[in-house]
């Protein structure tokens, strides 16, 4: 499997991945080697990656999984456990995890002595396909998705398909959803290839994702323009999970569950603003309908949502701006959209 290169670093899978972490290491002679992991991690993963990296571990960091605890608190007790820890300006921070864990780990290396290197081993698809590249990093300000944080690029990202079979289905298919946005945004023929053959666990299909997205951030690595297409969906799939997070009524929704409603939502304000066929929206609606359930929500659920939009990192100067599609595989960037669009919206999806 071939390397792909992004801006400023290099992702590495299978095979390649294990001796570039080992001459990297090698070559570059840390002071301190810091491995985080959390608890899943720790007992699924940590075993494999003892097998894999050849070089010394001086400490392992351990926080607690899932998106409740990705907030400045472990980022705080982090920092202090590095700093006991005699870490300095020349250690190294491994990332270990999902999405939860390379965003908030590359945050804490980003910061701490103004800034160590890390390398990020997603553990988790959504993770592999996404959140581990591209340089994003950063933590939640109480429910609101991602608020504070920079962006900064790993030294690497190694990808080792082997430890998705750690993932129950659930996990696995909240990383689908953002293979299938990478196909909504810029490739027609790969969305198809993922809603009609459903191999989107396999090594040739995240390597197809992961050079999407680094394309794409090779272009824009600050998200000054192009880049902002890779938000399709989230802007009200991230007020969806957070509303759900924040909610004790509602089921928690994986982060892929969430912006699987927001892409949906999403294309029907497309073909209301931009000119997305019905074929199309009716395709994108079937196309995740299949593999992710309904979900149900009040008049006051959606109200709620709305709300949150104000707090999405994509706005500026009081607008919320949206990224649409004008037809699969072509999106379009900062639209504003009618409010009275939102409800039916809502009500398309649950038809």
């Amino acid at each position: 499997m071939e390397s792909v290169k992004s801006q400023s670093y290099e992702v590495h899978i299978n095979e390649l991945a294990k001796a570039a972490l080992n001459q990297h290491v090698a070559q570059k002679k840390y002071s301190k080697v810091f491995l985080l992991v959390d608890e899943n991690t720790k007992e699924h993963c940590l075993p494999v990656l003892k097998n894999i990296f050849d070089g010394p571990v001086d400490a392992i960091l351990e926080i607690a999984s899932g998106e409740e605890n990705k907030h400045i608190r472990t980022c705080l007790q982090l920092w202090e456990e590095l700093s006991q820890l005699d870490g300095d300006r020349k250690s190294l921070l491994i990332n270990l995890g999902g999405g939860v864990l390379t965003d908030m780990g590359g945050f804490v290396a980003s910061t701490f002595k103004r800034g160590i290197d890390f390398i990020n081993i997603p553990t988790t698809l959504l993770s592999m396909v996404d959140a581990s590249i591209g340089g994003k990093t950063g933590v939640d300000l109480g429910s609101l998705k991602n608020q504070i944080g920079v962006i900064n690029q790993p030294q690497m990202v190694l990808i080792f398909p082997e430890f998705l079979k750690t993932l129950d289905s659930r996990q696995t298919k909240s990383g689908y959803a953002e293979m299938l946005k990478h196909g909504l945004i810029q490739n027609k023929e790969y969305w198809k290839e993922l809603t009609l053959e459903g191999n989107f666990a396999e090594a040739s299909c995240i390597q197809k994702s992961i050079a999407i997205k680094n394309e794409v951030v090779m272009q824009d690595p600050t998200e000054q323009g192009l880049r902002k297409i890779l938000n399709y969906g989230h802007t009200l799939g991230h007020a969806i999970e957070s509303y759900c997070l924040d909610n004790p009524n509602r089921t928690t929704l994986l982060h892929g569950e969430a912006i699987a409603v927001g892409m949906i939502l999403e294309g029907y304000l497309s073909h209301e603003l931009r000119g997305l066929s019905k074929l199309d929206l009716d395709e994108i609606k079937m196309g995740f309908l299949q593999h992710f359930d309904r979900v149900e929500f009040t008049e006051d659920d959606i109200d709620a949502i709305l709300k949150l939009l104000k707090y999405d990192k994509k706005n500026s100067h009081g607008n919320v701006n949206f990224v649409l599609l004008q037809a699969i595989g072509e999106a379009v960037t900062d639209i504003k959209v009618p409010e009275e669009l939102f409800h039916k919206a809502f009500a398309y999806y649950s038809e």
